[in-house]
């Protein structure tokens, strides 16, 4: 059952990327063309538009059509997708929503089509998992089966729109997949391939990024002494990384706390995308001495393989270039479009990475590295560290780019730049989002349970007793009946003890009352294995969670961690990672 459910999810999933690209194709070319057709090539610079002018305008229309739908139908739809994914898969037993996958496809092609600068990842994922949950609820499964659905779906859309199996069942499982197994892998790997299949039907077996000069391996690739510069260069876009991941949600709450309305907003943040899109048609050439074109509209693949291909190696346009992609990504995300992050995450690093490579082939013309190598580089670090999945990062790029010369360097410099963004915000780009809503999910292949916040586990199902109204044995059993932690209050207000039940009722009316005399104090965003490994120093079979202590005071309870609480979390747990 599950293999057949894993072979429909990937004829969906790659079908869904054929039609969500036919999508985009036909937004694009109604809106920049003013021509009814679906045949868009991404790699290619879309023609001068023929509203002159008023091309600024496009980016508003779409961000009003983006707004109605999420608005309307689905509230998922709004960002990159794969946060409420991840959420829907630790949170919600697995349950997404149908409706999701058809606002979420529309209200994406919009974006994109409009000139938005998001990626076609976040939709895609969020199609083939809608799916995979779909396919699990209509069929009875146990929950950590329905995640695997889901997983094989995410994975199934990735494989497909970006011709990257292996990508495809990486991403699954270092960003989807509660539990790694031969039995969990198997429907992702299905999905994958047959998502792949058809991707390759429609779009070709040729690489996303198809620069042959990349794909030849001569010589000895890069000499081992030439590593340190990428060794700097990792902690450059490990830096990058992290101001990517906070400046889109330090804009999403700059426009949410603008005056006005959803579409107000949205459609204010996409008139700035608008004029500055147009800018760099305008002036490009009289500025910076480059080809005239939109450069930094919808997906950007056309200025990416122009770096590739060293067509663009102005140091000084290319950093441009960077920060304006970065500038326009936060003002389409931030104001509410739909749409990955994959794209800008790419451009951005293939920006920044042929410049880091120009420069230094400037200064140094004996080096014997291009700027497109250290494009590629580029691409798969910011992917790694905004992310924080590097060997999705690693390998994705290599399938896209079929550039296996710099393997080393792309290793080293992926891996310095996630380990740099997780000093500088521990958060990734799709977990910041869920933890500003409480919620914790794995980073990479972690311990959930063990990273889940405090204020995640505890209950404040709590009432407060002093030591005079706990004489009354009744009513404290009466509480604990009812399910209530009593909480014993000392002469002094401090907690001096805590009772809870721990039998049924029958039985625990014949016991004593007593009080657990021993418990430790954590705070809200303490991690659940930080507090057990307190409560076992300490010999607690209990933490009491406050906030706002004085110095030496024990501060407001807001919460209570019991080998109750655990062992809930624990069970929770277990149904998901197949235990």
């Amino acid at each position: 059952m599950m293999l057949l459910a894993a072979l429909a999810i990937g004829l969906i999933a790659g079908f869904g990327a054929v039609l969500f690209r036919g999508m985009i194709g036909g937004f694009h070319n109604l809106f920049f063309l003013g021509q009814l057709s679906f045949d868009y090539d991404a790699n290619v610079h879309t023609p001068a538009s023929p509203w002159g002018f008023w091309i600024i305008g496009v980016p508003v229309l779409g961000a009003v059509g983006v707004a109605f739908l999420v608005k309307t139908f689905a509230p998922e739809a709004k960002g990159h997708g794969v946060p409420e994914v991840m959420e829907a898969i630790y949170y919600h037993e697995g349950k997404i929503r149908p409706v999701v996958a058809a606002v979420k496809s529309v209200a994406s092609a919009l974006s994109i089509g409009s000139g938005g600068s998001v990626g076609r990842e976040g939709p895609i994922i969020q199609i083939g998992a809608a799916f995979g949950s779909t396919v699990g609820q209509v069929i009875a499964m146990p929950v950590r089966q329905r995640a695997i659905l889901i997983a094989a779906g995410a994975g199934g859309g990735i494989a497909a729109t970006f011709n990257t199996p292996l990508g495809g069942i990486v991403f699954a499982i270092e960003l989807m997949l509660p539990y790694v197994s031969p039995l969990s892998l198997l429907p992702v790997a299905l999905s994958c391939v047959t998502a792949t299949y058809i991707g390759r039907f429609y779009f070709g077996l040729l690489p996303a990024f198809n620069v042959p000069g990349l794909a030849q391996l001569e010589g000895h690739g890069i000499q081992l002494w030439f590593l340190p510069c990428f060794v700097v260069f990792g902690l450059l876009m490990g830096l990058v990384s992290a101001a990517m991941v906070r400046s889109i949600y330090w804009f999403e709450d700059l426009f949410d706390a603008m005056p006005g309305n959803y579409y107000t907003r949205h459609m204010s943040g996409m008139l700035l995308v608008g004029l500055i899109m147009l800018g760099f048609l305008s002036y490009s050439s009289a500025w910076f001495g480059q080809p005239n074109h939109y450069y930094i509209q919808g997906v950007g693949y056309a200025t990416i393989l122009d770096i590739l291909r060293n067509d663009l190696t102005a140091v000084g346009f290319l950093l441009v270039l960077s920060l304006a992609k970065l500038l326009v990504t936060c003002l389409t995300l931030g104001s509410g479009a739909s749409g990955g992050v994959f794209s800008p995450a790419l451009f951005i690093g293939a920006a920044l990475g042929a410049a880091a490579g120009s420069g230094l082939s400037q200064l140094f013309p004996n080096l014997g590295v291009s700027p497109a190598q250290f494009a590629y580089v580029g691409m798969a670090a910011m992917i790694g560290g905004t992310t924080g999945a590097a060997i999705t990062g690693t390998i994705m790029v290599f399938e896209m780019t079929r550039d296996y010369a710099v393997i080393l360097p792309v290793i080293v410099t992926v891996v310095l730049a996630g380990a740099i963004r997780h000093w500088l915000s521990a958060p990734t780009i799709y977990t910041l989002k869920l933890l500003r809503r409480g919620h914790v999910v794995p980073q990479g292949l972690q311990a959930w349970m063990g990273e889940q916040r405090a204020e995640n586990v505890m209950t404040s199902n709590f009432v407060r007793f002093t030591e005079a109204e706990a004489t009354d044995k009744n009513a404290v059993r009466q509480a604990l009946l009812v399910g209530q932690v009593v909480l014993l209050i000392g002469s002094d207000h401090q907690v001096c003890g805590v009772i809870e039940a721990w039998s049924q009722a029958d039985s625990l009316a014949e016991r004593p009352v007593a009080p657990l005399a021993s418990h430790v104090i954590v705070k809200p965003e303490e991690r659940l294995h930080e507090v057990l490994r307190r409560m076992d120093q300490a010999e607690a079979r209990v933490a009491l969670v406050t906030q706002g202590a004085p110095s030496g005071g024990q501060g407001e309870v807001v919460g209570i961690i019991s080998e109750r609480q655990i062992a809930v979390m624990a069970r929770a747990t277990a149904r998901l990672m197949g235990g």
